[in-house]
């Protein structure tokens, strides 16, 4: 239920400002569709190539490698440089050329106008020769008079969108179509085309001529060309307002670029030819002599296969080193074994069986001994060694370790004769191993030099029949893998980016405003700001009404009429305990016109109409107002009471006339002296000669924030009620509150939230049933 409350109130600003927020999103996606339906939308046409690749039918791969790595230079294509040729202002040039792209044509529309490729309304033929015309850089204005005749104007290009129609008719010539018109770049020749794609009468067409490289260049810089890595696959991509004119343009680059590529191979063909001819006199010698030196190399050093003796002789070191590791070890533990038996040489020890020596006679005899010791040490425990059993024993024990010592003796001269003959033999195959490399380096070197000869001889002779193909018939470069294809969807502007840029921008704004707003307002609103800065009990909130309605009536099923019942039902509860007298409620703030004595008056009134006898207090004598909302004269009240010791607490109440239960006693008179008054001891008289009259005695007071008039007199009060204006205090001047609860300073305080908006979400609500002589709007249902 938190966790609902405060998503309610985060939302609650924005809730309350729909309205606004509405109409900013409305503005805002009308600016967009208006935007979208006058703009100038791009296409973005692609096309996709790949470019042959000639290594993929080389018979020699490791040629290729070495090429790949920049140690011979051939004429394989490579794909980056393509990339530039296409992208060259020279084919760029000669393509526009062909679709005469340095001549637009523009149709006038509502707004905006709009360019024609395909099917423009007129004609123009030019005099003069192309290289002429490619340099012209004008304007043409041409309007529609009739069927025959239009009326040419030459103009600045910027300022025909903005031109009024009437401003033509001033200026410029008429002619007929089909005659000679001159011009300041020769004769021009305007023909009309007919049938669907006419003009219409009294339309106008605007014509641009263009130098040839300035449309050359932007076409460059819109041109986009991808390829991935190690692919030969090239994407052709570029954006025009026309979407036949970015199609045709990618079509034609290809043409063109291919067109190109034949003509450089047709030169080209000849002299790698004849380049191949000459190399190929001068390897074939080359490689004579390198199989000449190879084959008497192999002579003189008996070699045969270098790798497979290699191979051997290294198998054949591994085991024998295997074979001596094995024998020194067997040494080492009859050496470990001759020392363990000088080292214990008494009857009673014990020998290490299976320590790895591979003699079964040294397992056996060890074994036997250790039994015999076992036996023995056995038999001490019940005789001595004098015992002949005991004696027997100990002479077999010493003879197994003469035996046993012999044994190790002779198994060691044994091992030891067998690791030497393994060390000779070890030094045998290494000598071998050692020599194979130099003889192994010096036939690779003849080997290398063979193998490259040969290589390139068998390239060079692929190539003088690739070359002999290649002169035959010279094939485009590029295959087409797509042809260049324009989408219906504009890529600028993207409709649905706009779209969705709209409604973000048309609900952010709004709502960044309103956050912003609320961001920097620090009043307090609701019960929840009151909450987080106060520990104070919270006794009720009053919701703001119409201002024409200050007091509550005695039939009343007003929001705040039923939040001052809710308050007097909270009061009761609180003040439960006195019962004998009256129920002194005092009524503070913190500052002024945050409605306590609003607040005063209407729970006074609001107790009254509950048939409880009540009086109100103005102790406010600064700045009273209580008074002012009954229509109640201020001639004698407090001050006067206690200023003058002989008036009695009678002659200062006064009747109100709206109930029979209210009594009042105003401020009185404004005195100089407020505080000190308030300090006289004729102000406990004042409560002490009401409290067993009254059920409740309300207390209008001074604001604690500005003046210390409430705490001279705060110990005469059950209950304290701490009016705090929503929307009006600052959330900082609560610390006043919590430090007047915290020093108890205010007794039995409790805090009253008024001013409540409840139409922004805050504070409780109230309101049930209807005002019985209310009467509802002509235009609701009954």
């Amino acid at each position: 239920m938190k966790q609902k409350d405060s998503f309610r109130e985060i939302l609650s600003p924005y809730l309350l400002k729909w309205k606004f927020i509405l109409i900013c999103l409305i503005g805002f996606m009308a600016l967009v569709f208006l935007y979208l339906r006058y703009t100038d939308y791009l296409y973005q046409a692609s096309a996709t190539i790949k470019l042959k690749d000639d290594k993929s039918n080389s018979k020699l791969p490791e040629l290729n490698t070495l090429q790949n790595y920049g140690l011979f230079k051939t004429n394989n294509t490579n794909v980056l440089d393509e990339i530039e040729v296409i992208k060259s202002r020279t084919i760029i040039t000669e393509a526009i050329k062909d679709l005469k792209f340095n001549i637009q044509y523009f149709v006038e529309g509502r707004i905006n106008d709009h360019e024609t490729y395909s099917n423009p309304p007129i004609s123009i033929n030019f005099s003069e020769p192309d290289s002429l015309i490619y340099k012209v850089d004008t304007t043409l204005t041409i309007k529609i008079n009739s069927g025959t005749q239009f009326l040419l104007k030459g103009a600045d290009f910027s300022k025909l969108k903005t031109k009024k129609e009437k401003d033509l008719d001033d200026e410029g010539t008429i002619h007929n179509f089909g005659e000679p018109v001159t011009t300041s770049f020769g004769d021009i020749t305007i023909t009309p085309r007919i049938g669907e794609y006419a003009a219409k009468i009294g339309s106008r067409i605007t014509v641009k001529i263009s130098p040839i490289e300035k449309v050359a260049s932007d076409y460059k810089g819109k041109l986009i060309l991808e390829n991935k890595e190690t692919s030969n696959v090239i994407k052709l991509s570029i954006k025009d307002h026309v979407k036949e004119k970015a199609s045709l343009f990618l079509d034609k680059l290809i043409e063109k670029y291919n067109e190109d590529i034949v003509k450089d191979k047709e030169l080209v063909v000849q002299a790698t030819s004849d380049f191949i001819n000459s190399r190929l006199e001068i390897v074939s010698e080359e490689l004579g002599e390198v199989d000449l030196t190879a084959e008497s190399l192999q002579k003189e050093n008996k070699l045969t296969d270098l790798q497979t003796q290699s191979s051997l002789f290294l198998q054949n070191e591994k085991e024998n080193e295997s074979q001596i590791i094995q024998t020194a070890n067997q040494i080492q533990l009859i050496d470990y074994m001759s020392d363990h038996l000088s080292e214990k040489g008494q009857a009673n020890d014990l020998l290490p069986a299976n320590i790895g020596i591979s003699d079964n006679s040294v397992a056996l005899i060890t074994k036997k001994h250790n039994e015999l010791v076992l036996e023995r040490n056995r038999l001490l425990k019940n005789s001595s060694d004098k015992n002949p059993t005991v004696v027997n024993l100990t002479n077999q024990i010493d003879q197994l370790k003469a035996n046993l010592q012999e044994s190790l003796s002779s198994i060691k001269s044994t091992n030891q004769i067998t690791y030497n003959n393994l060390v000779n033999e070890n030094q045998r195959i290494n000598s071998q191993i050692y020599s194979a490399p130099k003889k192994q380096r010096q036939f690779r070197d003849i080997k290398r030099q063979q193998d490259i000869k040969e290589a390139l001889y068998l390239y060079l002779l692929e190539k003088r029949e690739e070359a002999a193909i290649t002169h035959g018939v010279s094939s485009p470069n590029a295959k087409i893998v797509d042809k260049a294809y324009v989408s219906n969807q504009p890529v600028s502007p993207k409709v649905p980016l706009i779209l969705l840029a709209g409604l973000i921008l048309g609900l952010a704004v709004p709502v960044g405003f309103v956050y912003l707003i609320d961001l920097l307002d620090d009043k307090v609103h609701n019960i929840s700001d009151i909450k987080k800065a106060l520990s104070v009990p919270f006794i009720g909130d009053i919701p703001r009404s119409n201002k024409k309605q200050h007091l509550i009536s005695k039939v009343d099923y007003s929001p705040k009429a039923e939040a001052f019942r809710m308050v007097r039902t909270n009061i009761d509860f609180m003040l439960q305990n006195i019962s004998d007298r009256a129920k002194i409620i005092f009524v503070t703030s913190t500052t002024s016109k945050e409605g306590k004595s609003h607040s005063s008056i209407n729970l006074a009134l609001s107790l009254a109409y509950s048939d409880k006898k009540v009086l109100l207090i103005e102790t406010d004598i600064r700045v009273p107002r209580a008074t002012n909302y009954l229509d109640v004269e201020n001639k004698t009240g407090v001050t006067n009471f206690i200023g003058n010791h002989h008036l009695d607490i009678h002659e200062v109440i006064s009747k109100y006339p709206g109930s029979e239960y209210l009594d009042i006693i105003p401020s009185g008179t404004i005195p100089p002296n407020p505080a000190e008054l308030l300090m006289s001891h004729r102000v406990k008289d004042m409560f002490d000669s009401v409290k067993n009259s009254y059920d409740y005695i309300i207390v209008d007071t001074a604001a604690v924030g500005l003046v210390t008039d409430t705490l001279l007199i705060s110990k005469f009060a059950d209950l304290f009620i701490y009016v705090v204006r929503a929307n009006y205090l600052r959330k900082d001047q609560l610390e006043i509150a919590q430090r007047m609860y915290d020093e108890k300073r205010l007794p039995n305080m409790a805090i009253l939230l008024n001013g409540v908006d409840h139409k922004r979400g805050y504070g409780y609500g109230y309101g049930y049933g209807k005002m019985p002589s209310k009467k509802k709007a002509w235009w609701k249902f009954k």
